[in-house]
């Protein structure tokens, strides 16, 4: 029984990462393309590529920070919050899929696992962070830590976008409109960079889960991340990534503000430094809401009037929403599976 559900754990945790391509790693092309920088098809693999060398070559920070964000006795306990969290994470990504939303897969796999995890083991269970912030050694760490970074990643992809939009307006002032050519070449390569970022970050917070799953079962001593995991999680994010989350492409790249390469080439700078930042700090954060405020932030430099600032709401009521509802999905969901199972 132990192995099926281990499996069924670990299934899940590579199809959230299929469904997280299509969901994040696709915002990652929204502006690249938009802003005909490249074509669909192009950019798409592109992006997808580098998306895979991330995930294969970004490390484990992030992921052993999602790994001992929760402390349960039991480990088949264990096991089961991660499947439950895993599975109301990854309905939630198809949902907001579904009807274009570019919502948040971090958000939702964090509300999901957190719900699970108090559901199966009550309020303790979770490392909420606070009292590393009130005694000593005074640092950040678990859910304090999560969200804190989530905030100011998405700060620093609109405030950076926006300074970035307002600082190349100036400086190509007098340029002819040839410029274009030289800026969606420098496109191609921070579209690169932007990737490798997000699939460090992206696939690190499966990893985790599977890392964490494994030793709860006895299949692992330490808490380390199989080779086998990270292929499998990078390529899956490149697939995911492949299959073209067109109706959150479209709402990000042509919903929100008309991108111009000049606008692409800032919002993929601000947004890159903020994943790169929070990734390096081992923190798992939202590449879609990143990558919304930066482009609403190139919108607000350029002429506040063209922004839809209505789509930007609705993105911002799918960030406030995601982490409470699949925490509360999650939990009912446990205590329907404990009901009949007797965990």
């Amino acid at each position: 029984m132990i192995l099926i559900i281990i499996s069924a754990a670990v299934i899940l945790a590579f199809f959230f990462t299929f469904t997280n391509g299509f969901q994040d790693a696709s915002a990652i092309a929204a502006t690249f393309i938009a802003s005909r920088s490249a074509s669909p098809r192009k950019g798409i693999i592109l992006v997808a590529s580098f998306a895979f060398l991330g995930a294969m070559l970004g490390g484990s920070a992030v992921a052993f920070t999602i790994s001992e964000l929760f402390t349960i006795e039991s480990g088949i306990t264990t096991v089961y919050v991660m499947v439950v969290g895993l599975f109301s994470a990854t309905a939630w990504n198809l949902i907001s899929w579904k009807y274009g939303l570019p919502s948040s897969s971090t958000h939702a796999l964090l509300g999901g696992l957190t719900g699970s995890a108090v559901a199966a083991a009550g309020i303790g269970s979770v490392d909420w962070g606070f009292s590393g912030l009130i005694f000593p050694p005074y640092e950040l760490t678990g859910f304090v830590k999560i969200l804190l970074y989530l905030l100011i990643s998405v700060v620093i992809g609109f405030f950076g976008s926006y300074i970035l939009q307002k600082t190349t307006s100036l400086i190509l002032r007098n340029s002819k409109r040839t410029i274009n050519r030289d800026i969606i070449r420098l496109n191609w390569i921070t579209a690169a960079m932007m990737s490798f970022s997000n699939g460090a970050n992206d696939s690190q917070k499966q990893l985790g889960i599977i890392a964490l799953v494994l030793l709860s079962a006895g299949q692992t001593a330490t808490l380390d991340v199989p080779m086998w995991a990270r292929i499998g999680c990078a390529l899956l994010l490149g697939f995911g990534t492949l299959s073209g989350g067109w109706r959150i492409m479209n709402t990000l790249g042509n919903r929100i503000f008309k991108l111009q390469p000049v606008h692409s080439f800032d919002s993929q700078i601000s947004s890159g430094i903020a994943i790169g930042f929070s990734t390096l700090a081992g923190a798992p954060v939202s590449s879609t809401h990143i990558i919304s405020a930066s482009i609403v932030g190139v919108g607000a430099a350029e002429n506040p009037k063209k922004v839809r600032w209505s789509t930007g709401s609705d993105i911002v009521i799918a960030m406030i929403m995601t982490i409470p509802v699949t925490m509360v999905i999650s939990g009912i969901m446990y205590y329907f599976i404990s009901y009949f199972t007797g965990i």
